[in-house]
């Protein structure tokens, strides 16, 4: 008797970020590896069965030709790169992704491969995410689909949407625990060496990634210096004397450019730096505050109530972590 499997179809096409489709499938891969029952069984498909060139120049085969797909599948998955527009203005292309999505148990886009599926009709009045950079204008060209840039991946009904690239990782963790529960999620995430399952409403950007306009090089370079020195002095005068300007100049520039203050930029990457230790080491918290330059595991517990809403303590034990909370007169980090 044949052994029953999860069939998942990836599509693909010229210009696609070879990234979109490395994560997906090769963490799919690594849970049949450790013991998905039934595994995955994953295939690239593309119109025609032709080859598809991705963005970084390499040439991937595809396994199936989109065409000849029948029968049920459990997962249609549409990838992007800079190519989305293009394979969003083809018919040919779409009339598949239509006809495939109708006879998948879920669909799934990873970054601006939600084009496709808006192109293609799949995401008429549902909640979604693409890359932060792209969000605009799919907003406006599909004002009937509800766009929101800010999280790693949403799931409405039976559509899955993801942001940028790696965030591709996220959303297959999340489907492999829909499928077969969190312990092999969490073994798949060992296996890759990334986070235990980032939960899906974490900021796209973090304060570590929010970077000024590239022209203000001081505030980048002491944001890099923020984000290597977590343990150091950090205060306003600190940093102010590194760039070799006054704190009253340093604070103007954080606030024309990130939001904030320096104070409040600092604190907040410490605590974002703090709460993947949480999440992703045994270490004491008291440890853990001494690692990112707070005082005492109490004060590290104030900024965790101040930025996440939930104790250190909570926060190790939650499934998923809550959404930064915006201080008054404070921007929440964000595309």
């Amino acid at each position: 008797m044949r052994e029953r499997r999860r069939r998942v179809v990836i599509v693909a096409y010229d210009d696609t970020q070879i990234l979109d489709i490395a994560c997906p499938s090769g963490a799919l891969d690594i849970a049949n590896r450790y013991g998905a029952q039934p595994p995955y069984a994953v295939e690239l498909g593309t119109l025609g069965r032709r080859t598809a060139r991705s963005s970084a120049g390499i040439v991937l085969a595809a396994g199936q030709s989109l065409e000849a797909v029948a029968g049920g599948l459990d997962t249609l998955i549409v990838v992007g790169g800079i190519g989305c527009e293009d394979a969003a203005a083809d018919e040919r292309l779409l009339g598949q992704v239509r006809r495939l999505a109708a006879h998948s148990r879920r669909v799934a886009s990873v970054c601006t491969g939600a084009y496709v599926l808006a192109a293609a009709g799949l995401l008429d009045h549902r909640r979604v995410t693409t890359h932060w950079g792209w969000a605009g204008r799919l907003a406006e060209r599909h004002p009937a689909v509800a766009v929101d840039a800010g999280p790693l991946y949403i799931r409405d009904g039976n559509v899955y949407t993801s942001a940028g690239v790696t965030s591709a990782l996220d959303l297959t963790l999340a489907l492999i625990e829909d499928d077969h529960g969190p312990t092999l999620a969490r073994t798949v995430a060992r296996e890759l060496v990334t986070h235990l399952h980032r939960p899906a409403d974490q900021a796209q950007i973090s304060m570590f990634l929010a970077a000024p306009p590239p022209e203000d090089r001081l505030v980048r370079d002491l944001m890099g210096h923020i984000a290597g020195h977590l343990a150091e002095d950090l205060s306003p005068a600190a940093l102010a004397a590194r760039a070799g300007v006054s704190s009253r100049h340093l604070t103007r520039l954080f606030t024309a450019h990130l939001g904030t203050t320096p104070a409040r930029a600092v604190r907040a990457a410490r605590t974002e730096a703090a709460a993947h230790l949480v999440r992703s080491s045994a270490l004491s918290m008291a440890a853990i505050a001494r690692r990112c330059g707070f005082r005492s595991a109490q004060t590290l517990r104030q900024a965790f109530l101040d930025h996440y809403g939930v104790t250190g303590d909570r926060l190790r034990r939650m499934p998923d972590m809550p959404p930064p909370q915006a201080a008054p007169g404070q921007k929440t980090p964000g595309p």
